[in-house]
C-alpha cells in the first residue's frame, strides 16, 4: 500500500511498555453501543490493584514531579486516580479505560508518567516546563475489574441518587438483563459511561430528558462521568481552559479504505457538528469556544509522529475514524464544545492470535501518537500545521477491498 503522508518532521519520543485490546466502532451515524468484531481478553494487562501500586511508586520516585490524587470513587467505591506532572500554562488532559475492556491506553500512560516523572533529559524537562499533563488512567475501574465495557451500576441506584428520575425510563445506554460482548449483564447491570456526558457542565438530570438517544447529550448520572467532569471544571477554574483532551479507546479489526491492510489505529477530531454552521446551530451557545481547526491540527500531530517512523514501521496503517458524527453525550463531544482541542485514539483490538509482541507494539503506537501531540503543543509546531491536511488521512473501511 502506498502511504498518504501528511507533513512530517515533528520530534517523537517513543517509549515502550507492552500490551492491548478493543472499543466501539460504528456503522450508524452516531455509533453503536458495541462492536461485534472486538475481542475482550485482558490477559497481560495491569489490573486495578497493580495500577494503584505502580502509580504510588511513580509518585514516590519522582521527587515531587508527579502528584497523585484521588479525585472520585466509582459506583462500587474504588478510588479514581489522577496523576499530574508538569507546571506549564497549557493543559493536556488524557483519560483511559472509560470502557473497562480497552486497556492499551492505561499501559501507555503509566509508561509516560514513569518517564516524565524520573527523566532529567532536556526533552522531559521541556515538557514539564511548558505543559501541565493531567491523566486519568483506568477511570472506570469497576468495568476494568469486570473486563467489560459498562460500569457496575443499576438504574435503581441512579434513582436513589436522583429521586426526580423515579418515573423516568432507564437511559438508552443502560445494559441490563442480556449478554453483551460475551459479558453477562444479567443481575449485574451497568451503563456505557461514555454516553453520560453533557456539554452543559452544570447540568442536573431531568426526567423529561430520558431515555434519550445517541445523538443527544447525556446526564452525568454515573459517578465516573461526574468525576471526569469535576476534574475538567477544576482545571478550567485553575487555568481558564483545558487546551487538549485525548480519549484512549479500542476498536475492532478494520481496514484501510481501498486496501486489505489492517488498521493499527484510527484518529478523529469530529464528534459534533460545528456550532458555527447551520447543521450545528443547536449548539450555537458554544460557538465562540469550539475550535475544530485546532482539533484537526492535534490529530495531524499524532498522525505525523506515527508516519515519521518510516514505511517499515508496524504503525503505518493509521486512519480517520468515522466522521460527521453527532455525539454530545461523549466526553469528546462535550469537551470539544467547551473549547478543548480533542483527539480520539481507537487502537485495533488484538485477538488471541496476536500475542504479547503485538500488545507491546500497540502500546508503543499509543505512546508515539501521544508524544506527537505533546511535543507539538510544547514547541507550538502543532499550530503551524495545515488543518486541511487532516482530510487527507486515509479513511477506515469495515471490510477489505476484495
Amino acid at each position: 500500500m502506498k502511504k498518504n503522508k501528511v507533513i512530517t518532521g515533528l520530534s517523537v519520543l517513543a517509549l515502550c511498555t507492552a500490551l492491548a485490546t478493543p472499543t466501539l466502532a460504528t456503522n450508524s451515524p452516531n455509533g453503536k453501543l458495541y462492536n461485534e468484531n472486538q475481542v475482550y481478553s485482558v490477559n497481560g494487562y495491569t489490573d486495578y490493584a497493580e495500577m494503584v501500586k505502580r502509580l504510588q511508586q511513580i509518585e514516590a520516585n519522582s521527587q515531587g514531579k508527579v502528584a497523585l490524587e484521588v479525585v472520585g470513587q466509582s459506583n462500587k467505591g474504588r478510588d479514581i486516580y489522577q496523576a499530574r506532572v508538569g507546571a506549564g500554562e497549557k493543559v493536556v488532559l488524557i483519560e483511559s479505560e472509560i470502557h473497562g475492556n480497552e486497556n492499551t491506553g492505561t499501559e501507555a500512560l503509566l509508561s509516560m508518567l514513569q518517564y516524565l516523572g524520573s527523566s532529567n533529559s532536556p526533552e522531559a524537562q521541556k515538557i514539564r516546563e511548558e505543559i501541565t499533563l493531567v491523566t486519568l488512567p483506568k477511570m472506570n475501574p469497576d468495568a476494568s475489574e469486570l473486563d467489560r465495557r459498562g460500569n457496575d451500576m443499576s438504574w435503581e441506584e441512579v434513582v436513589e441518587d436522583f429521586p426526580q428520575l423515579a418515573a423516568a425510563a432507564p437511559s438508552w445506554n443502560y445494559y441490563n438483563n442480556r449478554i453483551l460482548q460475551d459479558r453477562d449483564y444479567n443481575g449485574r447491570p451497568g451503563f456505557d459511561v461514555n454516553r453520560d456526558f453533557n456539554p452543559d457542565l452544570d447540568y442536573v438530570p431531568k426526567a423529561e430528558d430520558f431515555p434519550g438517544t445517541s445523538s443527544k447529550a447525556g446526564w452525568y448520572i454515573t459517578p465516573e462521568s461526574q468525576t471526569v467532569r469535576d476534574v475538567y471544571k477544576k482545571l478550567q477554574a485553575e487555568f481558564g481552559k483545558v487546551d487538549v483532551f485525548v480519549d484512549l479507546h479500542h476498536q475492532g479489526q478494520y481496514y484501510v479504505e481501498g486496501t486489505d491492510d489492517l488498521v493499527t489505529m484510527s484518529l478523529s477530531a469530529d464528534f459534533v457538528p460545528d456550532p458555527n454552521t447551520a447543521e450545528g446551530s443547536k449548539y450555537a451557545e458554544y460557538k465562540d469556544n469550539y475550535n475544530f481547526e485546532y482539533s484537526k491540527q492535534l490529530n495531524l500531530a499524532a498522525y505525523n509522529a506515527l508516519q515519521s517512523l518510516g514505511e517499515n514501521s508496524p504503525f503505518n496503517n493509521i486512519t480517520l475514524y468515522q466522521q460527521n458524527l453527532d455525539l454530545p453525550g461523549t466526553a469528546l463531544g462535550s469537551f470539544a464544545l467547551n473549547g478543548s482541542g480533542t483527539v480520539l485514539f481507537e487502537v485495533r483490538g488484538q485477538s488471541h492470535s496476536l500475542g504479547q509482541k503485538k500488545k507491546g507494539q500497540l502500546v508503543k503506537a499509543v505512546e508515539t501518537g501521544l508524544y506527537g501531540i505533546i511535543n507539538g503543543v510544547v514547541d507550538g509546531s502543532v499550530e503551524t500545521l495545515d488543518a486541511d491536511e487532516y482530510d487527507n488521512i486515509p479513511q477506515t473501511a469495515y471490510s477489505p477491498s476484495l
